[in-house]
């Protein structure tokens, strides 16, 4: 598994904490980043995990908009956390992150909802994304 790849599952943790316990983002993301200090060896995952969280916190309202025009009648609060959380990753990837092509940010973000989500989010986060990497 790729250093971001890593990176990935660690931001999705931490959105998904953050989300399930009703807790402050920055205040999990400080939280990981005190475990994260004591971690050297996961530094490479850790440093683009908090570049993704960072994004979230700064984009949140743009990149939930984004996600609640594509999703095709699904509101935010419906989903499950997991999926909301990596929707969130990916749309900063696509949106926010230059560095990332959005078919791996697609790519790697069904690949998340099929092993952490249920049966149908892989299907479900790949035709939201689908249709917001067409609309640009």
């Amino acid at each position: 598994m790729s250093a971001r790849s890593k990176a990935r599952k660690r931001a999705l943790d931490i959105l998904y904490q953050s989300d399930v316990r009703g807790d402050d983002l920055a205040v999990t993301l400080a939280a990981e980043a005190k475990r994260a200090a004591s971690e050297p060896a996961r530094e490479a995952s850790w440093l683009y995990a908090r570049e993704i969280v960072d994004g979230v916190i700064d984009n949140r309202d743009a990149i939930d908009e984004q996600i609640v025009t594509h999703a095709r009648d699904w509101k935010l609060e419906r989903m499950p956390a997991v999926d909301r959380a990596i929707l969130r990753i990916a749309v900063w990837e696509l949106q926010f992150n230059d560095e990332v092509p959005a078919a791996v940010a697609i790519d790697e973000a069904v690949e998340l909802a099929k092993e952490f989500s249920t049966d149908d989010s892989g299907a479900f986060v790949h035709g939201v994304l689908g249709r917001i990497g067409r609309a640009g």
